[in-house]
């Protein structure tokens, strides 16, 4: 649609009736990223705040339709890499953020950790030089101030604060980890999310979950080494049934689930619930 027709249908938002606003509505999501600028300048030369809010309402529904469509083809595609799930996360808030910039720290912290790796060492070597580079080097570390934040989440404020929660810090260790090709994946325990190193020479065991784990990872904690009996000190602590899925590597599907999840308490618990509802629409394209 070229511009002039795109402000004449931009003009039609102010309409009193609905059945028409819901027509133009449709129309302009319809036209996806293409229609945001125009929306954008009319949204700041009214000051009709209900023209406004219609403006806004549209502007965000674009960008959630974007968000649910990367989200949905990432899936699709086989999620294979964590911090494109995790960018199309953060885009829906940050839809001027670059991937780009976000493979570049990744990258900048492989080729720090690549420097100081060889095959001869042990897999609890390798991850103390990765603990190394990524917490005393690149000073990524807890959010211990504002733990609820919904920043904690947003992978691109993670990499630009260094601060984050359980998940976030897990998605920046996973995506260096997988790049050096390191057998290292997520394991969602409730309430929290750790990261397994995996044997990847003893077959998986159904029937003994988690016994091809040689040791756990929580980067929540500098990236300190747990052993299975922690996780059941854990599990047992926090009056949780055993389960096998706490000792076991989950999806990347599953991490991004668990990021969204996390958005939509953060929003809720600062009574944003407009805000967490639309979270939890992004939610259902991966449910």
């Amino acid at each position: 649609m070229d511009r002039d027709k795109l402000k004449a249908l931009i003009s039609l938002l102010d309409d009193p009736d609905s059945e028409i606003l819901n027509v133009v509505s449709d129309s302009l999501m319809k036209q996806g990223l293409n229609a945001i600028p125009e929306l954008e300048k009319a949204w700041e030369n009214t000051i009709d705040e209900s023209l406004q809010n219609r403006l806004g309402d549209v502007i965000q529904g674009i960008q959630l339709n974007h968000a649910r469509n990367n989200l949905a083809n990432w899936q699709k595609t086989g999620a294979e890499h964590i911090l494109e799930g995790a960018f199309y996360v953060a885009q829906y808030q940050f839809p001027d953020i670059n991937m780009a910039d976000m493979e570049r720290e990744i990258e900048n912290i492989r080729k720090d950790v690549w420097l100081e790796i060889n095959d001869n060492l042990t897999a609890l070597e390798k991850v103390r030089i990765l603990n190394y580079i990524i917490f005393d080097i690149y000073k990524y570390s807890k959010n211990i101030t504002d733990i609820y934040s919904p920043q904690n989440s947003y992978i691109n404020q993670v990499i630009n604060t260094k601060k984050g929660n359980p998940v976030s810090l897990s998605v920046i260790y996973l995506s260096v980890a997988n790049r050096l090709e390191l057998p290292i994946y997520g394991v969602s325990l409730p309430k929290n999310f750790i990261l397994a190193y995996k044997d990847d020479y003893k077959p998986y065991n159904s029937d003994n979950g988690g016994d091809e784990i040689l040791f756990y990872i929580n980067p929540f904690d500098n990236g300190a080494v747990l052993g299975k009996r922690e996780i059941e000190y854990y599990i047992s602590n926090q009056k949780l049934e055993q389960d096998e899925t706490y000792y076991t590597p989950c999806s990347n599907v599953e991490i991004i689930i668990q990021l969204i999840n996390n958005l939509v308490l953060s929003y809720d618990r600062l009574s944003l619930h407009d805000k967490a509802e639309k979270y939890k629409e992004l939610l259902q394209t991966l449910n």
